[in-house]
Parts: C-alpha cells; sequence; structure tokens
C-alpha cells in the first residue's frame, strides 16, 4: 500500500549540540555486504468484520473517510561508518531484502546516526571514553532510506549528535533533500497526513537536546499538545539499559554505565494516559516484549535492524530484530498487528527471516515472561493481539 503524506506542520527548535555519554554495545569492526532481494509484502492492513461508517452513517468509501491506516516501524538503524566501514556498492541494495515486509501506509525507522561529512567535531575526541563509538554515513545515504520506502526517521537516540550540531543539521538537510520527515529534537512535534488522517509522530531519549524521557511531566505536555494537532499520536522512544542480558523489561529506572536510561513502563504508560496511541522502543539493542495499556500497544523494543559495516554485533540475540505493523483507526483504536521477523547478516545487513523465525518466537516468549496479564498474544503468524 502507498502512503500519502501530504501535509507537514512542526515545531522546529533551534538545532543545538547536545554531546552525550553512552555506550553502543557490540560494535564490530570491518567488513561490508549486501542481501538479495525480497520483494513481496507480507503485510496488509487488516479489514473489519463488518463496513466502517462515517458521518450520518454513511459506508467509508461514500464519506471519504478510511476505516483505518498502517504503520511500520523498525529499531536501530546504522547504514556503516564512513570513510573505511560502509556497505559494498556503496550501500545501494542494502535494504532489498526487507523492503518488502517494510510496507504499510506510514513507515518509520530509528535512525542512530548522523548523515554527515567529517565536522571535524566528534564526541570519541575527548579522553576518558573508553568505550565510545561514534557513527556517520554519507548524506547520499538518505536516498537508501527512501528507496527502502521509509518515511519519517527518529533521531531522538545516543547517537544523533555523534559528529556535534553541525553534523544533526547536515543529517536534517539530508533527510529533507530526499523527502524524508524526521521528528527527535527538543519540543519538536511532526504532522504527516497519511490517507487523510493526521498522525504526530514525537521522539524521545535520556539527552538534553531531545524531549526528555526522564520528565514525565514534560513528556506528558508534550504528547497532549501532539494529540491537539493530530487524530493519532505515535511515540518513538529510545530508553533502557544496553546488551545482551537487557532483554527483560522489569519496574524502575534503568542505569548504563552511570546514565539513567529512564523507566520503561512508567514512561510509556504516562504517554498513553497522556494520548498517545502507540509506543515504539528501541535502545537496549535486543528485543523486548509488547504490551498493551488501556487498549494501546507497547513495543518496548525493536532491537538491531541495520548494523551495516558490522557496526553492531550480530553475535547470539543481538542479530534478531524485526519490522512492527500496526493498523489504527482514526480515533486511535488498535485494528491489528503483526510482527516481522529480520535478522542481522554477517556483514550486518537488515534480512527478512523466513525460516527459523527466531525474533517473533523471542518476542513471543519475554511478553509472556514480563506481561503475564497484560502482554500481548503473539501468534505463530506473527498476529499481535490484545490479551483476552
Amino acid at each position: 500500500m502507498n502512503s500519502q503524506p501530504r501535509s507537514h506542520q512542526r515545531k522546529r527548535p533551534a538545532l543545538a549540540a547536545f554531546i552525550a555519554t553512552f555506550v553502543l554495545v557490540g560494535a564490530g569492526l570491518g567488513g561490508c555486504g549486501s542481501a538479495g532481494s525480497e520483494p513481496d509484502p507480507v503485510w496488509k492492513s487488516p479489514a473489519g468484520s463488518a463496513p466502517a461508517t462515517g458521518p450520518a452513517g454513511k459506508p467509508v468509501e461514500e464519506s471519504g473517510q478510511v476505516e483505518s491506516i498502517s504503520l511500520s516501524a523498525t529499531g536501530d538503524i546504522i547504514m556503516g561508518d564512513a570513510p573505511g566501514k560502509l556497505p559494498a556498492n556503496d550501500g545501494k541494495g542494502f535494504f532489498d531484502s526487507v523492503t518488502g515486509v517494510l510496507k504499510s501506509d506510514f513507515v518509520m525507522g530509528n535512525l542512530e546516526q548522523p548523515l554527515t561529512g567529517d565536522t571535524g567535531t566528534s564526541k570519541c575526541g575527548t579522553p576518558k571514553r573508553p568505550h565510545c563509538f561514534a557513527f556517520r554515513a554519507p548524506p547520499a545515504y538518505a536516498k537508501h532510506l527512501k528507496e527502502a520506502g521509509f518515511q519519517l526517521l527518529n533521531t531522538a537516540n545516543n547517537h544523533s549528535n555523534d559528529y556535534g550540531p553541525q553534523g544533526y543539521r547536515n543529517t536534517v538537510e539530508a533527510l529533507e533533500a530526499a523527502g524524508l520527515e524526521h521528528t527527535g529534537a527538543k519540543d519538536q512535534i511532526t504532522v504527516v497526513e497519511v490517507k487523510g488522517v493526521k498522525v504526530a509522530v514525537v521522539g524521545f531519549s535520556s539527552y538534553k537536546e531531545a524531549n526528555d524521557l526522564n520528565d514525565l511531566k514534560a513528556a506528558a505536555a508534550v504528547v497532549s499538545s501532539a494529540k491537539e494537532k493530530a487524530d493519532l499520536v505515535v511515540v518513538q522512544v529510545h530508553m533502557g539499559a544496553e546488551g545482551a542480558g537487557q532483554t527483560h523489561v522489569k519496574p524502575g529506572n534503568e542505569i548504563y554505565y552511570s546514565e539513567n536510561r529512564g523507566d520503561p513502563i512508567k514512561f510509556s504508560h504516562t504517554v498513553i494516559d497522556a494520548g498517545a496511541d502507540l509506543v515504539v522502543g528501541h535502545g537496549p539493542h535486543v528485543l523486548r516484549a509488547m504490551e498493551f495499556y488501556k487498549g494501546k500497544l507497547i513495543a518496548y523494543s525493536l532491537g538491531n535492524f541495520a548494523g551495516g559495516g558490522r557496526t553492531l554485533s550480530r553475535d547470539g540475540i543481538l542479530k534478531h530484530s524485526g519490522v512492527l505493523h500496526v493498523s489504527l483507526t482514526r480515533e486511535g483504536e488498535y485494528a491489528g498487528g503483526k510482527f516481522v521477523s529480520t535478522y542481522l547478516n554477517d556483514a550486518g545487513v537488515p534480512t527478512h527471516e523466513k525460516s527459523d523465525d527466531r525474533g517473533r518466537k523471542m518476542v513471543a516468549e519475554l511478553t509472556e515472561a514480563d506481561f503475564p496479564e497484560t502482554g500481548a498474544v503473539i501468534e505463530s503468524n506473527g498476529t499481535i493481539k490484545p490479551s483476552a
């Protein structure tokens, strides 16, 4: 299905710098490659059991309204690390294996790197940073995201300012030049019209130039403001500690190398109370559980979607990820969902996982363990349903 973003309303903040302390687990070195193609989409927006009606009880076809729109989202995206760790063919075909499974009315991803040349300002250029990783890909790589079907990229994460404020400005310019929406700067609310439905997307992280996930009062306020501007509100959030040992969601703040990475459960519930219709989490570099709260889906982490140039670990569970599909009505009601498994191949290229389906199995197992009462039911074909 083709999305139709037509109008854009943004708060455009000043693009000030933020230099944040963080660690990217399992960063690797060297190598490059590309994947084979996978052209067939596996997701269709679910049809209702009865025709939906619009104003005056008219069928939606007559009223001009749609019954629901489909959205898809991924976890962390790193296409490579310039100059020496870029994928084969300068990134051409990088997303070929997953282009089909990304398809929906509105496709989102978490861009965990700047698209910039060397600005001369790297966060890793100072001493006392033994675990520092700074990544960048050429600005032209924005076209690979566009060709894959992405329409909006979240920049609220711990790598968006790897090359300082100029690197961030270059990223924004590259995305906009490719016709891509973005969100993630402090106070930024990005509104896109999708098939006549206004969708607001807001990004959060624990870093000062993004909306602060640890300031729950401010988070609720920005989500409430987004709700006034749009029919639907999607929250993109980079939260939680990192690594293979961080698959479980537990109450309380998660601390990673002295950084407060937020309380994922409390944050997610707070923004839903404030009006969010979907919460898309990433940051731990592993898959996590999914929960329904007040009828709204929370995906606590979608894992590592792309690690080109072998920038992200492909060891064990760190290689598994997936594409989340959710269908929502204009009123924000959950109308269906699906999880499609992907993984990082040996070169860190996102690849559709057709056989083992390990990503879906992991999410299902973690959901049963962490949210026995409120967890989503994830069926063998990937369908996501609320618990009974």
